[in-house]
Order: structure tokens, then sequence, then C-alpha cells
């Protein structure tokens, strides 16, 4: 798992780096770092439960806030188009839709790695056990 979240760390640095040229970028040039660096704390195997929860929360509340009402008019759009270039706002938000959805999955992944850690020490160690393995 380390590998997979050393990958995303790198995309969402890509992302955001990407994100500089976007109508908003401060917005979401913070969203995508945050995003890395949660990938990074998980890469070394650093669970911060709560900030995860209310990172991976916030993402939810973005995809459905963003959510394209047709996807499939929202793709045939893009392939209409042939570039990438921005168009309209509804393909924006659309494309917004999707990078909270990915930034959902991955805190999701580390989420459930966090819980199974904590479960793993519980088991060995007691509920009271204040260490970090």
């Amino acid at each position: 798992m380390r590998i997979f979240f050393g990958i995303w760390c790198l995309l969402f640095v890509f992302s955001a780096y990407l994100q500089l040229n976007d109508p908003d970028p401060v917005a979401w040039v913070t969203i995508y770092l945050v995003a890395a660096i949660f990938s990074a704390m998980a890469a070394m195997r650093i669970y911060p439960m709560i900030p995860l929860a209310v990172a991976a929360v916030l993402s939810l509340v973005g995809v459905i806030y963003f959510f394209p009402p047709s996807v499939s008019e929202w793709v045939a759009q893009e392939w209409a188009q042939q570039d990438l270039t921005m168009k309209t706002m509804a393909m924006e938000e659309a494309r917004e839709s999707f990078g909270f959805l990915l930034i959902l999955i991955v805190l999701s992944v580390a989420l459930y790695m966090g819980r199974r850690k904590k479960t793993r020490i519980t088991r060995k160690y007691g509920t009271n056990y204040l260490g970090r393995n």
C-alpha cells in the first residue's frame, strides 16, 4: 500500500500544479495538496483518523455538489469537444466532481488502512495502548 499511496501523492501534486491555470486556483491547489499530504502520510503508515474522516466527508459533499446531472451527456460533450479546455461551467464542475471522487476513494482506502492498523494494535496491546506502531 505504500506504493499505492506514494503514486497518489505524486498524482495529487501534479493535479495541484495543473490547477494553477484554473478559474479558482487557490481552492483547487489547496484541495489537491491536502489530498497529497494525506496520501504521503498514509504512505508512511501514519493515519490521522479524525482529519482523514473530515476530509473524506468534505470530499463526498464535493462529489454530490458538483456531480453532473447526466454523466452520459457530460461524456458525450467531452468527446465532441476533442480537447480539455473549459467550454462551459457545467463541464468544469463535472470534472471537479470526479476530482473529488478520486480524492474520496484514496482517503477511504487510507481510513480503512488506519482502522485496520488500530484494530491490530488494540488486539495486541489492549485498549489503553498509547504508542504508535
